[in-house]
């Protein structure tokens, strides 16, 4: 099935992305606070998770536009990491830079001595990155079984000091927009890992202690296939809410009211301020839209100031951030093979 308007989705699903992309790292942004704070609200959140999901963003659009000048390659993940890793906490860790130093994956605290897994010392990691290159250009197998494949042994090889999984996670994104898999962004698969966060990280040590390929490919592509239909599912009721809103005020005459209402798909949140400001219009003629939009159900005032209100189309909201359905879902081998 094809989407109407696939590209005005494309935003909001990439900040979703990154919101639980980065929660699997421990930050505890919310896509309703960066979302409102990107429409220019005040948020209670810690400036620093904000602009370490703000970066995720950053550096997943960026991918995108990078892959249409040179392929996935080292350099571009270098170029990833330095602007998923400017001015945050892990800014320490040489944005943009393979590491040179040993680093290991345990419990908060733990030393290389009883670490869960250690990666590839520093003197055998270009050797290992350069036959990872090697792979990733390779075509002999089925897209998405050497998507799972690449994110796997990425986070094996833990190339930087710190910012592996968000990179790693990246990459499975860029690697099916290359390939031509995805014709928009709109899969990401961090909703699916973050909601099996144990699964996700005994596959992957389950592959580098004991080579449990199948396990690991068997769970890569079920998230692929519930976030395929996951995705699905929400961009199409977004969709039938934007329909149901333009004719609701296709006999009104407001000057920018279909304008706002296709904004509402890529920002939920907005304010009076900066929509007139992002539209070129008086602030009086995007007020009076809005009060419109109020009585019509399809924003809310979601603010107690009185300068500077914020409104919030909630049910686009509360479509984005419903939790992933987990489904049970079984790949046969044939499938498998196949790559689904």
């Amino acid at each position: 099935m094809r989407l109407p308007n696939p590209h005005l989705l494309i935003r909001p699903f990439i900040r979703r992305e990154a919101v639980l992309s980065s929660r699997i790292e421990g930050t505890r942004s919310s896509l309703g606070e960066l979302l409102a704070a990107e429409a220019g609200a005040a948020v209670e959140r810690s400036p620093d998770d904000l602009r370490e999901v703000g970066n995720y963003v950053v550096a997943l659009e960026y991918g995108i536009k990078r892959l249409k000048a040179i392929p996935l390659s080292l350099r571009l993940m270098r170029e990833l990491h330095e602007r998923l890793m400017k001015d945050v906490r892990g800014g320490y860790a040489a944005p943009g830079q393979f590491r040179r130093s040993q680093n290991w994956i345990g419990s908060p605290g733990c030393t290389l001595m009883n670490a869960v897994y250690v990666p590839p010392p520093p003197s055998e990691l270009m050797n290992c990155l350069g036959e990872w290159e090697k792979f990733l250009h390779d075509r002999s197998l089925p897209p998405l079984v050497q998507a799972g494949m690449i994110h796997s042994q990425f986070e094996a090889i833990h190339p930087f000091v710190d910012g592996n999984g968000r990179v790693g996670r990246l990459l499975i994104t860029l690697f099916l927009i290359e390939r031509n898999i995805l014709p928009s962004p709109l899969l990401y698969l961090s909703a699916f890992f973050e909601s099996t966060r144990r699964d996700y990280y005994d596959r992957l040590q389950g592959v580098t202690e004991r080579g449990e390929w199948s396990e690991w490919l068997q769970y890569f592509l079920n998230g692929v296939a519930r976030q395929s239909e996951d995705a699905l599912s929400r961009a199409e009721r977004i969709n039938k809410l934007l329909d149901s809103w333009h004719k609701t005020i296709a006999e009104i005459p407001l000057k920018i009211g279909s304008t706002l209402i296709d904004h509402l798909a890529a920002n939920p949140y907005l304010t009076l301020k900066q929509s007139a400001q992002r539209f070129k219009v008086a602030f009086t003629t995007v007020q009076r839209a809005v009060e419109r939009f109020e009585k019509f159900g399809i924003v809310t005032e979601v603010s107690t100031a009185e300068r500077n209100r914020v409104y919030c189309a909630k049910k686009i909201l509360d479509i984005l951030e419903e939790p992933t359905q987990l489904i049970p879902f079984t790949v046969t081998d044939k499938q498998l093979r196949k790559g689904l």
